[in-house]
């Protein structure tokens, strides 16, 4: 099952209390306290884990606390800290505050962590209260409570490529034809119920990876249909590419609809660079041509089929290079023996 947000709520571990304690010591006719201090407690952490795809686990427990530190005693020993309780997440998770909104991180790179509770610290014991008039204090303190929160998870998928389109528009069936993902492919809409990812292979080693959400309809940023809750997957790519079948009634209309859904959505989501992608060209008669369409602001239109393979290496050539681009631009770390096609 696929899940990509959850609320779980943390709690850091208490701190260990300090030490009341007084030494008799050979030599030290007075003696003097020595009571060590409490540990701290640990720390609620977020971990990526690759092979992670999912916030599935979430879903059955919401409820993490942290193990408290231990208690100072005598000699001046002071109390182990607590251990830090990991908790997994895929990559491109992000937390935040289910309160404020405060953003507490956002996880990307394998093995990244972020603190999300912190333990408290533990208390002092009875040597650090000592001095010239109290040289025999009993006073310590208790450990502090650790930090308690609710924290929203929510994940994006990492892909340099996401596919947009209405229902039936071709998007599955073009991942499948392209990569060795295989989503489910068929003939009534909203086949797709789900987010799927696919790795592009290209000669020359080079590979990105597509997107694939579920069919947007007209009002999706509204709630209606599914698009509006999977958006958010496609809001870290490089590029998009809008998918309209050639056989649409109003391809025009359709291609503005997508614009317009992804403008009403988020405008970080519209400024990302976008192709056009005319699907199901096997359908049109050998003397047909695909339909003309005004978009002023793609970087290119394509004409592809993904039953025939007709079109798609210049697409994906194209849809490489778009990424691989951007992906510079960003500071991204690029293996520069790959060139540009």
């Amino acid at each position: 099952m696929f899940v990509d947000r959850a609320i779980i709520e943390v709690r850091g571990g208490v701190g260990g209390s300090g030490a009341e304690a007084f030494r008799r010591e050979k030599g030290v006719p007075r003696g003097g306290p020595s009571g060590g201090d409490g540990g701290k407690g640990g720390d609620v952490v977020l971990e990526v884990d690759a092979q992670l795809s999912t916030l599935l686990d979430y879903s059955y427990q919401r409820h993490y606390h942290a193990p408290r530190g231990r208690h100072g005693e005598g000699s001046n020993r002071t109390g182990r800290d607590g251990e830090d309780l990991l908790l997994k997440v895929p990559p491109g998770t992000t937390a935040t505050d289910a309160d404020t909104g405060e953003l507490l991180g956002e996880l990307l790179a394998d093995g990244e962590r972020a603190v999300v509770a912190h333990g408290g610290r533990g208390g002092r014991g009875n040597a650090r209260f000592a001095t010239s008039t109290n040289q025999a204090p009993r006073r310590w303190e208790p450990g502090a409570e650790g930090e308690e929160r609710r924290v929203k998870l929510e994940l994006k998928l990492i892909a340099d490529v996401g596919l947009v389109g209405e229902p039936n528009a071709g998007k599955s069936t073009f991942l499948a034809a392209v990569t060795a993902a295989r989503p489910k492919v068929a003939e009534y809409p909203f086949t797709t119920l789900t987010p799927n990812l696919g790795v592009v292979g290209l000669a020359g080693d080079r590979t990105f990876v597509l997107a694939d959400i579920p069919g947007i309809i007209e009002g999706a940023h509204e709630g209606k249909g599914l698009g509006h809750e999977f958006l958010r997957h496609i809001e870290r790519t490089r590029t998009l590419a809008l998918m309209v079948p050639v056989d649409s009634a109003q391809p025009q209309e359709e291609y503005e609809d997508l614009r317009a859904e992804l403008v009403a959505y988020s405008p970080h989501l519209a400024d990302i660079p976008h192709c056009v992608v005319l699907t199901k060209t096997d359908l049109l008669a050998p003397d047909q041509a695909p339909p003309a369409l005004a978009t002023p602001e793609a970087w290119g239109v394509f004409a592809v089929s993904a039953v025939a393979h007709t079109g798609l290496p210049e697409l994906l050539e194209a849809l490489w290079s778009r990424s691989h681009a951007v992906a510079r631009a960003e500071g991204a770390e690029i293996d520069d023996e790959w060139g540009t096609p």
